[in-house]
């Protein structure tokens, strides 16, 4: 049987359709990238925003259609929006026939399996703690590749559905995901970028190790040319890890730090951790350690409660720190957050007017800074 899966959201989605793959044809199964010629379609979904959901649903408009044409097509939906959605995604979309959550991954063979054999709707979202032990992931870049060090989150922004949507922090052993990478060198892959939702709170639930020594023991791994993380929550940044990383001469010199907000007042309403001082004083040793280091960003506007000084304090923020890129986005209240229930929900077309405004700004700022623009275009 062939499979297809459309991936959504971001790159722990695309590990985990990776992961899919990879289960997928160890037994038997065909993979395409074609819907039209699968029996099997599966979207690997996200959560994060409305929109992204939208998007989803339109698609399963779409094969709902394919399936009154062919009935035997079989329809999942795996990913955030499978383990929040759940029953209500088979309410709204009645052709779907197997939810799959963010802890059944490894199952999948076996539940499609049931689908097809028992032809019945299948939901399976019991949190397990996902083992990916012998587990060989179906990659499409054949240069540089995503291995994820983590799962979960334990920060709770009041404006996430990450710890809803896939649970607490889970590392992995560091022999395995050590193990995985070597048998990637032995692949050809000489670019590696380790993934998790705070990928630098690495082994807090372990004990007796931490993601500094996680990446000194990568670096040296002989074949690996390149090392790459992401997300790095800035309360976990320390001092540790910052100096350390312009002593691992395999580490790239670009880091991700998403600061959401400028303002004290909204840091504090999202419950970041951090507040705007202390974020900068971040970038500055950084860049003192690191001089021509890349650094990028999230940023979100139109948070509850903020006001024209908030906003005007994030637009200030971009000003000095002078980020590589950023990935910008109005805020979009969540079912079941702490965000949603605030008071002073902020109208939509201002929300929209202060998007069009950060992005304005960003694109100013590496227009005007020909060092930015070198290192966004690499």
């Amino acid at each position: 049987m062939r499979v297809c899966i459309k991936t959504y959201g971001c790159q722990m989605n695309v590990y985990d359709s990776a992961i899919m793959a990879g289960l997928l044809l160890d037994k038997g199964y065909e993979i395409t990238e074609d819907m039209n010629e699968a029996d099997v379609v599966l979207l690997n979904t996200c959560s994060i925003r409305q929109k992204a959901e939208d998007k989803v649903y339109s698609q399963l408009g779409v094969l709902k259609k394919l399936k009154k044409e062919r009935p035997s097509l079989i329809l999942g939906v795996g990913g955030c929006m499978a383990q929040r959605e759940r029953e209500k995604i088979f309410r709204r979309s009645p052709s779907v026939d197997l939810i799959l959550g963010t802890h059944q991954i490894c199952n999948l063979p076996t539940l499609l399996n049931e689908v097809i054999r028992e032809r019945r709707k299948v939901i399976a979202i019991k949190e397990e703690k996902i083992s990916q032990k012998g587990v060989k992931a179906c990659r499409k870049d054949k240069t540089k590749v995503y291995v994820a060090i983590m799962r979960g989150c334990d920060n709770h922004c009041t404006y996430c559905v990450v710890p809803s949507a896939r649970g607490r922090q889970r590392s992995r052993p560091p022999e395995e995901v050590i193990k995985e990478i070597e048998e990637l060198v032995e692949e050809g892959y000489k670019e590696v970028t380790l993934l998790g939702q705070n990928v630098v709170a690495y082994g807090r639930d372990l004990g007796g190790i931490d993601f500094v020594d996680l990446l000194e023991r990568i670096n040296e791994i002989e074949g690996i040319e390149k090392i790459r993380f992401i997300t790095s929550h800035p309360r976990d940044m320390s001092d540790r890890l910052i100096e350390t990383l312009p002593r691992l001469s395999k580490a790239c010199e670009d880091l991700h730090l998403p600061v959401q907000s400028g303002s004290n007042r909204i840091l504090k309403a999202m419950n970041r951790g951090y507040n705007r001082e202390e974020y900068l004083k971040i970038i500055e040793k950084v860049r003192s350690l690191i001089p021509r280091i890349s650094i990028t960003t999230d940023i979100i506007v139109g948070f509850p409660g903020e006001g024209e000084k908030d906003f005007t304090d994030t637009l200030s923020l971009m000003k000095e720190v002078r980020f590589a890129s950023a990935y910008m986005f109005k805020y979009s209240s969540r079912p079941g957050t702490p965000a949603e229930k605030m008071l002073d929900q902020i109208p939509e077309e201002i929300r929209l007017k202060r998007l069009h405004e950060v992005i304005d700004l960003q694109r100013e700022i590496i227009k005007n800074n020909s060092h930015l623009r070198k290192e966004v275009e690499q």
